[in-house]
This record gives structure tokens, C-alpha cells and sequence, in this order.
């Protein structure tokens, strides 16, 4: 695959439109899913997807090599989901302050083992908890570059990030109690 990657990307860069096709079909489906797991409704998804793809397109000679193609198209597809989401979404961060304890947080999630439906889960979440969560986790910027990019303070960052954590663990037990109630039947 990397050598057809080569090939269709350098064709692609000459404006080569089947090979622009190409790689539309090689990373819509996996970039769709990044788009989804910030946005809530799958067809504005689509359109954020569309438009990183011709932003992606444009700008095809600003990528330096194919193999960083896949990152640089994901960067692309997740900032313009932040985009999509502060110009048309009212989000609310509670400004608390960060006492809670990820650690313990996470090993409560870490200790749920089920399998996960993300893009089930991220329409569920809160959009704030969710943003945060996202680049925390997913795209591994820390706080102060979360507070950058969403224009937020770090402890803002640092509680909706504390309050994904246990929004996720709540879930989790919540869908565990479901099983075990199921399974009792």
C-alpha cells in the first residue's frame, strides 16, 4: 500500500483528479469518524469531511511527503470540526476548579471491559466535556494548547477534561447495570 500511496499522492499533487479520488476513498472513511466524534450530527460531519477534502486539495503542495498525508489530512479534518462547532454551536465549560482525580478516573473507566461504540458515546457526551476529551486524549495537545484552541482558561481545560473522565465512567456503570439487569431476565 505505501507504494500505491507514493504514487496516487504525487499524481494527486499534479492535480490528478482519479488520483484525488483515490485518496478520497483510501481516508473519507476514517476521517468521517474523526469529524463524527466531534460533531454530533453525522451530516454535518459530511460537510466538514467535504470541505477538509477540497481544503486538503488546494492546499495538496503545502504536504510535504505521502507519508504524512494521513496526519496532515486528520489536522486538517479536526480543525475544521472546531471550526464547524464554534461557528454554529453555543458551548457552555463550567469553570470549576480541578480537584478531581484522572488517575483513579481513568483506571475506573480502564477497568469496564466491553466493547465501545465511540461514535454511540460521543453523541451522548456533553460537547465541551467532548472537544476537550478529544484533543486531550485523541489528538494528545495539552491543556495549554487546548485552552489556545478552544479560547478557554487551562483549568477550564483541566475540569471539562476531570468531568469527560467521570461522564464516561458514569456511562460505563450505567451500561453495565443495564447488562447485568439484562442478563437476569
Amino acid at each position: 500500500m505505501k507504494t500505491d500511496l507514493q504514487h496516487i499522492f504525487s499524481k494527486a499533487k499534479k492535480n490528478d483528479r482519479l488520483a484525488q479520488k483515490s485518496l478520497f476513498e483510501m481516508f473519507s472513511g476514517k476521517m468521517l469518524s474523526v469529524a463524527n466524534s466531534y460533531i454530533n450530527n453525522r451530516d454535518d460531519a459530511e460537510d466538514v469531511l467535504m470541505n477538509a477534502f477540497y481544503k486538503a486539495f488546494t492546499k495538496l503542495e503545502d504536504c510535504k511527503n505521502y507519508e504524512s498525508f494521513p496526519f496532515w489530512l486528520r489536522k486538517i479534518v479536526v480543525n475544521d470540526s472546531i471550526g464547524f462547532i464554534r461557528k454554529n454551536k453555543h458551548i457552555l465549560y463550567a469553570e470549576t476548579e480541578f480537584t478531581d482525580s484522572i488517575a483513579e478516573q481513568m483506571e475506573d473507566i480502564d477497568e469496564l471491559s466491553q466493547d465501545v461504540d465511540l461514535e454511540v458515546i460521543f453523541k451522548e457526551m456533553p460537547i465541551g466535556y467532548k472537544l476537550v476529551f478529544n484533543l486531550s486524549v485523541f489528538e494528545e495537545k495539552k491543556h495549554q494548547d487546548i485552552a489556545e484552541i478552544l479560547n478557554i482558561t487551562e483549568g477550564t481545560s483541566k475540569s471539562q477534561l476531570s468531568k469527560a473522565k467521570k461522564w464516561l465512567t458514569d456511562y460505563f456503570n450505567q451500561q453495565n447495570i443495564k447488562q447485568n439487569a439484562e442478563s437476569e431476565i
